[in-house]
């Protein structure tokens, strides 16, 4: 038992001594991951992604624009975090913008700038300010270091798992067994998916003002969400609670209630808000 206390206290002296801010949400992350080794395991995959034979990158007109938008929001990004203090956080990112031939809706962004769009999400985005929006979404998803602090989460309640399973170790198997799901169930519902759904809304809401910095209107990002709200509903979708996304609802209200802020970086020449 004291050693089991020993652990927890070691457990919550390294939780507190690992945060770190986000940039502009304020919030404070926990993150025991090293960032510039998320950085180089991301560059390996992004590479080994690009060569697999199946991957087909394109070099058209529509590929030309991910770049173009991909690069302004970038420098928008360089811009802020540099005059607000952040300049550190981004020192290891190697910013690369690609189309993939894909019918699947989506987009990402790796840990140092790997970013990837695939070619069925331009009919949702439907123009360039559709597409800033998707992309600063998942730039902020970077920028706020969000797979670290995943990553350490999910480390964190997994060594919190094995402290709740040797407390129990003098319990039956069958009440062992009862303990262990209990935990699981509580750890997913009460702590790893509303930080997933934190982050949703954190990478909206810095997503919202890097496009408005790249000079694109954060007022766009509402249609967009509608336009992606609108073909989801084909498709079964978890409630609310047990996903690791935001109800639609949810986004479109937070991000018009995140506009009269994002505003104020339109065009903004220095990294701060202009009015």
């Amino acid at each position: 038992m004291k050693k089991l206390t020993l652990l927890g206290i070691a457990a919550v002296v390294s939780m507190t001594y690992a945060c770190s801010t986000v940039p502009l949400s304020g919030r404070n992350r926990i993150s025991f991951v090293n960032e510039s080794e998320m950085q180089t395991a991301a560059a390996q995959s992004y590479t080994t992604l690009l060569k697999d034979p199946k991957t087909k990158i394109l070099n058209n007109a529509d590929a030309q624009r991910v770049k173009q938008i991909g690069q302004k929001i970038a420098a928008a990004v360089t811009k802020y975090m540099n005059a607000n203090g952040y300049a550190a956080q981004i020192q290891g990112f190697r910013w690369e913008f690609n189309l993939i031939d894909s019918k699947e809706v989506n987009a990402w962004c790796m840990p140092g700038g790997k970013v990837a769009v695939y070619s069925g999400i331009l009919p949702v985005a439907k123009d360039d300010a559709g597409l800033a929006t998707v992309m600063g979404h998942e730039i902020a998803h970077a920028i706020a270091q969000h797979s670290s602090e995943r990553a350490s989460k999910a480390a964190l309640a997994q060594g919190l798992g094995g402290l709740v399973g040797a407390a129990a170790g003098s319990q039956s198997e069958t009440t062992q067994a009862a303990i262990s799901k209990i935990y699981g169930v509580s750890a997913q519902g009460f702590y790893l998916l509303p930080n997933s759904r934190t982050q949703e809304l954190e990478a909206d809401h810095l997503g919202l003002i890097f496009m408005s910095m790249a000079g694109y209107n954060p007022s766009s990002a509402v249609s967009f969400w509608q336009r992606m709200a609108a073909v989801s509903q084909s498709s079964q979708k978890p409630p609310e609670f047990l996903s690791t996304h935001p109800a639609d609802g949810t986004r479109i209200a937070q991000i018009q209630r995140d506009l009269p802020e994002a505003q104020r970086y339109f065009n903004s020449p220095t990294g701060k808000p202009i009015r």
